[in-house]
């Protein structure tokens, strides 16, 4: 590397850790043991070398479907512990508990009991609410009977008291009276209960179904329990009167018909208080009976909800234990599992702890035999992270994973995604107040560390470090927009500009704002240095402060935008170093350089020109005349001198590293393929096999040199162009097609991308300037104390609520810049395995 090294090989994130693969013979009888040690280690890739089998083929198929089934017993206790309105216990250190065997048994007698207690408990509840409707039918119908009683005494008392015989000779006994009931049929009736909302539509079809031969009496009793549903119900009571068999047969259909609950009840008033006073005594003896087994339930979930975050991880561990030795292959005598693992080359002396201890905890006598293999697979890409870098890898991997030895773009993106945030997001009194966020959330990390957390809480505690030098960033930027709360700063003293009036300074104009308006101009006294840091406060309120502040963040996004796809692409520079690819340096690192800085890097260079010379050119106009009027520069769009001429030669050299770009690598790949396929010729000729020296130079993995660039060098670009041997020439002439394509398009795009830059940045200021004009200061106008706290309150909350939501926004749109652009532009090829 040289010159370019700069210490960044230092930096353990810069590179993928370096992979081996590695084989393990494992005795049959340890490979439980020797498995779950090394998952405690985390560092292995497990290959399937049963890929042609199915799940059920496999050899620990059973045990996995043993797995399966307590974790659906684990699943079936979570649901039982969460309708009983208890949490899950965190033990805060485990114990040692059972083996799988003992686990099966432990879950399968608790879910036995638990089962045993819902039944019990619902069989219970169920006679108690039928219970409860009983003794409100007893109730309400009795008042219906004792009413009717009633009634009936009274007229016969009055019938007895004043009636007068029709006829001389009409008898004088009742008995001698013909009997009414004789000629009328049998009167008989149903009582029960019926959900309200079904009671009109009941009365109505016995009404149709008997041709009005019934008599209805019901009476709300409000909510009571459904005995099939246990739920609250508003119910009524009713008493159906039917005379006939017939009668009753249809009035039963409709009662089963509408879901009304039917319960006896006795014509006898001495009968109804015995039956009223048994089932209050049965009410009392269940409750009793209820509350036993909601206690015994109770103690049983208890116990269980304490143990059940240890049982669900310990049935996980197993499962994953048992998922990993089904892709372990069986040799024929059964006795030996055979693996294929990727390992770090750091953690290999873990990994041989970890077998020496799980053939110690086994007491096998064999002990598992690691030995490399040689291959020439791609390794997988693995990058250590720790708190800290976890957030910053998270935002890469999420838009793709880097090539095995690729650089990092995660090192990068722990300053540039904060700081583009920032550019955005610029506010003293705003960055203070996420600042106090990211505060909390590292103050209180242990204890949060312990807590189960929700979802959206348990993203930002993620992204807690992240958030923290957002946070530093957005302060930084405030300061140099000088904007807190919208509102402008003197940290750094107050303004030296001064009101000139005819060539004088009038020191009695204090609000510049004022100048204008007395034929004034605002400048500098001769000798005086400008604001020391930051935007001079008296920009703000002025007319010219938001084409102020659009031009100078509008040039300062282009400015961070073409430096950083600068970047992107001056790491492409630092792959095809540590890969040893000349043919990516020359063929697409070199044009790409030249095509990106001789039509954006120009106008970077533009820009700050003119804001060194103070010049009024307009650069639009610069960078449109570029292209439609090549070689000529009128008035307008003047800046130095020769500036014709090296617009032309810009860009005549951005044209030529387009076909530079696309044409030269496909042919010259093609001809050291060719070269290669006369080699391999030559070799068949003398009777020499090749194919291992081929292999190596394609890019084996070896393990004793001191980095591996020359096992990916092939599939980094310069070899058979990724596709294992096999070329073709129509395929590669098309992907670089796409590559020159892509990066062309991606240039220009990105460029205008970064303008979000400017234009939410702008958003976001202006909108905290007007709640803050529009809100706050038009109530503090109206001089009422009332009026001032109310636009206070919504001044907080307005601006907070707008302050969240275009912080997530604007995250989103940073992520997307520091992210994709980096892909699209060739710092990493982003088609990595993790």
């Amino acid at each position: 590397m040289g010159i370019l090294n700069f210490g960044f090989d230092n930096i353990e994130l810069w590179r993928s850790q370096e992979m081996q693969l590695v084989q393990l013979m494992i005795p049959a009888e340890s490979a439980h043991d020797t498995v779950a040690a090394l998952g405690d280690v985390g560092l292995l890739q497990f290959k399937d070398l049963n890929s042609d089998k199915s799940a059920f083929q496999r050899t620990y198929a059973n045990q996995v479907k043993r797995c399966d089934e307590m974790a659906r017993k684990i699943r079936f206790f979570h649901e039982q512990v969460e309708k009983a309105g208890m949490t899950v216990g965190l033990r805060a250190v485990p114990d040692k508990g059972f083996n799988m065997d003992e686990l099966e048994g432990k879950l399968e007698e608790l879910e036995a009991e638990m089962l045993e207690a819902n039944g019990n408990s619902e069989r219970l509840a169920r006679s108690y609410n039928e219970l409860g409707e009983l003794q409100l039918v007893l109730e309400k119908a009795g008042s219906f009977f004792d009413r009717a009683r009633s009634e009936a005494q009274a007229e016969s008392f009055g019938e007895r008291s004043y009636s007068v015989p029709e006829a001389m000779d009409a008898p004088l006994l009742e008995s001698a009276l013909p009997s009414a009931a004789a000629h009328a049929g049998r009167l008989g009736f149903v009582a029960g209960l019926i959900p309200q909302e079904k009671l009109n539509g009941f009365e109505r079809l016995l009404f149709r179904a008997t041709r009005g031969n019934m008599f209805l009496r019901q009476t709300p009793v409000g909510s009571v329990k459904d005995p099939a549903s246990g739920e609250l119900v508003e119910k009524h009571v009713f008493v159906v009167f039917y005379a006939g068999e017939r009668a009753r047969t249809k009035v039963l259909k409709i009662c089963e018909a509408f879901a009304a609950n039917r319960y006896p009840f006795p014509e006898d008033a001495t009968r109804q208080r015995q039956m009223h006073g048994e089932v209050g005594a049965r009410l009392r003896e269940l409750e009793t009976t209820i509350s036993a087994g909601l206690h015994h339930r109770g103690s049983v979930l208890q116990n269980i909800a304490f143990n059940l975050d240890q049982w669900a991880t310990q049935v996980r561990r197993e499962k994953a234990v048992y998922h990993t030795l089904n892709k372990l292959s069986m040799d024929t005598s059964r006795k030996v599992l055979v693996a294929e693992a990727w390992c770090p080359l750091a953690a290999k002396p873990r990994v041989h702890e970890a077998l020496r201890q799980a053939a110690q905890a086994s007491s096998t006598q064999v002990s598992t035999v690691l030995q490399p293999l040689l291959t020439a697979d791609q390794p997988p890409t693995y990058f250590q992270t720790d708190m800290f870098t976890n957030c910053f890898q998270a935002i890469v991997d999420a838009y793709g994973v880097a090539r095995y030895r690729e650089v990092n773009p995660a090192v990068f993106t722990i300053v540039t995604f904060p700081f583009l945030f920032a550019v955005m997001f610029g506010d003293f009194g705003h960055g203070l107040l996420m600042m106090a966020f990211a505060a909390y959330l590292l103050i209180n990390e242990k204890a949060l560390l312990k807590q189960k957390l929700d979802e959206i809480f348990d993203m930002l505690f993620g992204g807690r470090y992240c958030i923290a030098l957002m946070a530093t960033f957005s302060i930084f930027t405030g300061l140099i927009y000088n904007e807190f709360f919208s509102m402008p700063m003197t940290l750094f003293g107050g303004t030296h500009a001064r009101c000139f009036i005819n060539g004088v300074v009038d020191e009695a104009v204090t609000d510049l704002r004022a100048c204008p308006e007395l034929h004034g101009e605002v400048a500098f006294p001769k000798g005086m240095p400008p604001y020391p840091f930051g935007v001079d406060p008296a920009w703000h309120g002025t007319k010219s402060e938001l084409p102020f502040l659009n031009s100078m963040k509008m040039k300062m996004s282009i400015l961070l935008g073409v430096v950083h796809m600068n970047l992107g692409i001056l790491m492409s520079l630092f792959n095809n170093l540590y890969f040893k690819d000349r043919l990516s340096t020359i063929c697409e690192f070199v044009p790409q350089m030249i095509f990106l800085n001789s039509l954006f890097g120009y106008l970077c260079i533009a820009i700050v020109y003119k804001w060194l010379t103070a010049k009024t050119t307009d650069l639009y106009h610069v960078m449109i005349y570029m292209f439609l009027s090549p070689g000529t520069v009128d008035e307008a769009g003047y800046l130095f001198p020769g500036q014709a001429g090296l617009q032309v030669f810009l860009l005549l050299i951005a044209f030529a590293a387009v076909p530079w770009m696309l044409f030269p690598k496909p042919f010259i790949i093609k001809k050291r393929h060719e070269a290669s396929q006369r080699q391999r010729s030559m070799y068949d000729v003398v009777g020499f096999d090749g194919d291992e020296d081929e292999e190596a130079r394609r890019g084996l993995v070896n393990p004793s040199s001191h980095n591996s660039a020359p096992a990916a060098a092939a599939a980094h670009g310069g070899g058979d162009h990724g596709h294992g041997g096999h070329f073709d020439f129509s395929e590669v002439i098309v992907h670089q097609m796409i590559h020159t394509i892509e990066f062309v398009l991606g240039a220009v795009s990105n460029t205008a991308s970064y303008l979000r830059l400017w234009a939410l940045s702008l958003a976001h200021s202006q909108l905290s300037a007007v709640f803050y004009d529009r809100v706050l200061m038009m109530t503090i106008g109206l001089n009422n104390p009332l009026a001032m706290m109310i636009g206070e309150c919504l001044h907080q909350c307005v601006r907070g609520g707008v302050r969240c939501g275009v912080m997530h926004s604007i995250r989103l749109l940073v992520s997307l810049n520091s992210s994709e652009l980096r892909f699209s532009l060739g710092l990493v090829d982003g088609t990595g395995a993790c």
